[in-house]
């Protein structure tokens, strides 16, 4: 389903014909009775909501605040990274590879810190935190291993969130974004790729990481 508030200006809009529509109740209601300012509400309501649905363009982009902070030209490629689970996914580090070799890169990793709904209501996100920051070291420490030098930092729970706020400090020239395989993935199916790739005008490269089979091509054979 389309989203009809994709901008500030659609956003800002939004406010000012809500205001006339309360503005409009409230004169009705005055003139005539509750039965009458009810009609005037449900009519205009109506009429608004689906006039603002149909204008809306599912492919408007906000201008964001990293826009203003692209990265230099002829400066090193800024690859930014957004992988939760599969952070340390040999897939996922076999990709960063190929996407910077043959010339110089700066790489930002940033692992969501995913937390339960009750914990996040609670604002209990210190074990999140902790756990994320495990598994994005790990992911470095592999980095260093291939000659990848890299950074990282724990972003938020909200993986397009998380992108955001990244981009407003690190002027990045590509996204890699991992995730788990199709039916084992929270991020497939919100649709985040696709959403992501709408969102921010910038290459987005999708790397899928399996786990359990990197984890399986990893022990010993027994037969042999």
């Amino acid at each position: 389903m389309k989203n009809p508030i994709r901008t500030e200006a659609e956003a800002f809009s939004f406010v000012i014909v809500m205001a006339i529509l309360f503005a409009a109740v409230a004169l009705a209601g005055v003139l005539g009775d509750r039965w009458v300012a009810l009609g005037v509400f449900l009519a205009l309501g109506l009429g608004i909501g689906v006039g603002v649905y149909m204008k809306s363009d599912p492919k408007t982009a906000e201008p964001a605040v990293w826009e203003r902070r692209r990265a230099s030209p002829g400066g090193p490629k800024r690859v930014l990274v957004i992988a939760n689970e599969t952070v340390a996914g040999q897939a996922l580090r076999g990709e960063i590879v190929h996407r910077t070799e043959g010339g110089e890169a700066e790489i930002l990793v940033v692992c969501p810190a995913l937390n339960s709904r009750v914990r996040h209501w609670t604002s209990d996100e210190d074990q999140a935190r902790e756990l994320a920051q495990e598994r994005l070291d790990e992911s470095l420490a592999a980095l260093a291993a291939a000659g990848i030098e890299a950074r990282g930092e724990v972003g938020d729970d909200d993986p397009m969130q998380a992108i955001e706020d990244a981009l407003r400090t690190f002027g990045a020239d590509e996204i890699i974004l991992s995730t788990h395989p199709p039916g084992r993935s929270n991020w497939l199916e919100s649709d985040l790729i696709a959403r992501a790739r709408q969102r921010f005008d910038l290459p987005l490269t999708h790397v899928v990481v399996d786990l359990e089979h990197e984890r399986a091509a990893r022990r010993p054979d027994p037969t042999t």
